[in-house]
C-alpha cells in the first residue's frame, strides 16, 4: 500500500470497481486504489440482489443508462477476460414483463411510448398475448402488460468478480482495510485523502465514493450531506411442486410482487415499508402473508411450492428522488460519487462507470449524458422522479 494514489476508490463492490476498471480501459495511467473492508464480498448488495436487467424505465436518463448497460452486458464475457480467461455471467435474455391491469394499464404505455422513442423494444401486450408467454397466468384482472424481450437477468456474483479481476489486471490495487473518514483540506476544502479503521491515512486530489448503502455516512466525515441511506430488501427461493411450461421472464404484478427462474427454482420478492438501517434479517412470516398470495392468485403452479431459503439485502436509497448519483460533489472538489442508485445499481454499473470514467478524464459526459443525476440536482431541486421503481 502506497501513502498517495492519483485515485482512491472507497468501495470495491460492482459500482466502485467498474469505475476502477472503466478508467484504465480507458487510458488512464495514474495509479489507482480501491478500498473494500468486506473481502468476500458477503454483505455487498449485488450478490444479493435479483440480478435483472431492464430498460423499462420511465426517465430518459435511467433508459439510456440500461441501453449502454445492456449493450456491455452482452459482450462481457469477453470484453472482461484477463489473459484469455473470459468472464462469464449468465445473461439469459428472458425479457422483463409488466402486468398491467385497469389503474396501471394507462401509465405502462406512457412508458412505453418513451421507451420506444429512444429505441428500446418494446412490446403492448393483451391479456391473451400474456398466456402465450406464461400460459399458466391468471388474467382475469388484467388489461394487458409491456414486454421487453432484449432485458433478462443475469448472475450478480459473476459480474462482480469479473470487474474486479479485470480491474486487478489492468493495475487497479484492491486495499482490504475499512475507510473510516474521507479528508477534506481546510485550506480548498477540497479533498485530501482518506483515513482508515487503523488510522492509517491515504493521500489523493480525487476520491471516488461508491460505498453503497454506506455511502450518507461515509460523506458526512467530509462535511457532505449525501441523502443515501441503507434500506432492507428481502429475496426468496422457492421450488414448485408442478414446473411451470416456459422459462419466466423478470415479471413484475401490479401489487409490485416480482418473480423470476432461477434454474429449475423461482425467486420472488417484494418491496415493503420498512425503516433504514443496517439490518440483513429476512423474515418468513413476510414471504407468507405479502408475497406468496400474490403469487398463488396469479398463476396455479405457485399455489404448491417450498420455501428453500431467503435472504436480505440492502439498497442504497437516495430517499429524496429514489435515483442514482453521480458525479463530483459541488461543495467538496475532487470527491465524486456514485450511489443512490436504490435498486439497479448492478443493472446500471456499466454505464456509471462510463459516465464517471469520462467526467474525471475529460471534465465531461461524453457517451452517456447522465448530468441530469448530479448531485447538483439537490440544490436545484430539479429531481430526477422515476415512476417505475420495484
Amino acid at each position: 500500500m502506497q501513502s498517495r494514489y492519483d485515485i482512491i476508490v472507497v468501495g470495491g463492490g460492482v459500482i466502485g470497481s467498474s469505475v476502477a476498471c472503466q478508467l484504465l480501459q480507458d487510458g488512464f495511467t495514474g495509479s489507482v486504489a480501491v478500498i473494500e473492508k468486506d473481502t468476500s464480498y458477503e454483505f455487498a448488495s449485488t450478490p444479493r440482489s435479483a440480478g435483472g436487467i431492464r430498460q423499462l424505465f420511465s426517465t430518459e436518463v435511467n433508459i439510456r443508462m440500461s441501453h449502454y448497460s445492456l449493450q456491455a452486458f452482452k459482450t462481457f464475457a469477453q470484453d472482461l477476460a484477463v489473459d484469455g480467461e473470459t468472464a462469464p455471467i449468465d445473461f439469459k435474455e428472458q425479457g422483463y414483463l409488466f402486468l398491467g391491469n385497469e389503474s396501471t394499464m394507462g401509465i405502462l404505455m406512457k412508458h412505453a411510448e418513451l421507451q420506444r422513442r429512444l429505441g428500446v423494444q418494446v412490446n403492448l401486450m393483451s391479456a391473451i398475448d400474456l398466456k402465450n408467454i406464461i400460459p399458466e397466468l391468471n388474467v382475469s384482472d388484467l388489461t394487458g402488460g409491456i414486454f421487453s424481450p432484449d432485458d433478462g437477468y443475469l448472475d450478480p456474483y459473476s459480474v462482480l468478480q469479473g470487474y474486479v479481476r479485470k480491474a486487478k489486471r489492468l493495475g487497479a490495487e484492491y486495499i482490504r482495510q475499512e475507510a473510516k473518514s474521507i479528508l477534506v483540506n481546510e485550506g480548498t476544502g477540497g479533498v485530501a485523502g482518506v483515513k482508515l479503521t487503523d488510522d492509517t491515512v491515504i493521500f489523493a486530489g480525487r476520491v471516488v465514493l461508491t460505498a453503497g448503502a454506506w455511502s450518507g455516512s461515509l460523506a458526512a466525515t467530509a462535511g457532505v450531506d449525501l441523502p443515501v441511506v441503507p434500506l432492507r430488501r428481502q429475496l426468496f427461493a422457492l421450488d414448485l411442486a408442478k414446473p411451470l411450461q416456459n422459462p419466466l421472464p423478470l415479471t413484475i404484478d401490479p401489487s409490485g410482487v416480482y418473480f423470476r427462474h432461477e434454474g429449475t427454482m423461482v425467486l420472488a420478492g417484494l418491496a415493503n415499508n420498512v425503516p433504514y438501517g443496517f439490518d440483513f434479517h429476512w423474515e418468513k412470516s413476510f414471504f407468507e402473508q405479502e408475497i406468496w398470495p400474490v403469487m398463488a392468485d396469479r398463476c396455479p403452479n405457485f399455489e404448491q411450492m417450498k420455501l428453500i431459503r431467503g435472504w436480505a439485502g440492502l439498497y442504497d436509497h437516495n430517499r429524496i428522488d429514489h435515483n442514482s448519483i453521480i458525479g463530483e460533489m459541488p461543495d467538496c472538489k475532487g470527491l465524486y460519487v456514485a450511489t443512490g442508485f436504490s435498486g439497479h445499481g448492478l443493472m446500471h454499473a456499466p454505464a456509471a462507470g462510463k459516465a464517471l470514467s469520462e467526467l474525471i478524464r475529460l471534465g465531461r459526459f461524453e457517451t452517456i449524458d447522465a448530468s441530469p443525476l448530479s448531485p447538483e440536482r439537490f440544490a436545484t431541486h430539479r429531481y430526477v422522479t422515476e415512476e417505475a421503481v420495484i
